[in-house]
């Protein structure tokens, strides 16, 4: 994926100045690599987000897979379909993400009828099996309803769910911060298993530069709207060149945490703008 110059702005309420989600947002992300884009609440990563999925249109810039530019004028079902075919989303929350009335099984038939519709019933059915499989679902949950599964399994067939239509890229927006800290560490672990034996390519959004460490080969941070940092995961880890990724690194909670340097990276950073 190559994203250059996403810019996307909204009118200000009740009259008030416009809102600067993005400005000029450029990255790539090569097959198989993966992206974290990190910020606080408001930085404008999950507007990026939704913009590389069609959920909002860009003011300007440019989305191209593989070369082939994901176009925002078009309309109708064959544009929906281009896109969907080479960008899927995981979002924050599986419970609401997921159809409440559809079990594991019929969600992904569904999908599979929509996207794959070359696969015969029994080609279906065995690819159902095989997407439980690679994200660690036992077959006998494909009768289940979302509400009879944990937060870790529903996040797992949401998963599924984008895998089987085989994109090129998963966007993945805060897709673990809503699971405890042990069903985290297996999701991303299993993110990792299936970059590696799929080749597909990641973006991964969220406020945790220690969450986005573990699956990431670079970072782009953002604070409003603006791209203010990005490098090697490792380099951003080790060596944050902007007070900002400084800040966010001190902030983070563990050992050695202190909030009288985050308070002073926080006014020296407010000191630059």
């Amino acid at each position: 994926m190559r994203v250059t110059e996403l810019s996307k702005t909204y009118p200000g309420r009740r009259g008030g100045p416009a809102v600067v989600a993005a400005s000029k947002i450029s990255f790539a992300v090569e097959a198989g690599g993966s992206l974290g884009v990190v910020g606080e609440s408001g930085s404008g990563k999950t507007t990026v987000a939704r913009m590389l999925v069609g959920l909002a249109r860009p003011d300007d810039g440019l989305v191209l897979v593989d070369d082939q530019a994901i176009h925002e004028s078009r309309r109708g079902k064959s544009a929906r379909l281009q896109r969907a075919r080479a960008i899927q989303m995981v979002f924050q929350d599986p419970y609401t993400s997921l159809d409440r009335r559809l079990s594991v099984e019929s969600c992904l038939r569904d999908v599979l009828r929509r996207h794959r519709p070359e696969l015969s019933k029994p080609e279906t059915v065995a690819e159902i099996g095989r997407l439980l499989d690679q994200v660690g679902l036992a077959s006998k949950l494909a009768g289940s309803l979302p509400h009879e599964l944990s937060g870790g399994q529903r996040q797992r067939v949401a998963i599924a769910r984008a895998l089987a239509v085989r994109p090129q890229v998963l966007v993945l927006d805060e897709a673990v911060s809503a699971l405890d800290v042990s069903v985290q560490a297996k999701i991303l672990a299993l993110l990792n298993d299936i970059r590696a034996s799929v080749g597909i390519s990641l973006v991964f959004v969220s406020h945790d530069l220690a969450v986005v460490g573990e699956v990431t080969d670079r970072i782009l941070v953002m604070y409003q709207g603006h791209d203010v940092e990005q490098n090697a995961t490792a380099e951003i880890l080790r060596r944050p060149q902007h007070p900002y990724t400084q800040m966010l690194l001190s902030s983070a909670p563990g050992p050695g945490r202190q909030p009288e340097r985050v308070a002073e990276l926080r006014a020296a950073f407010a000191g630059t703008q």
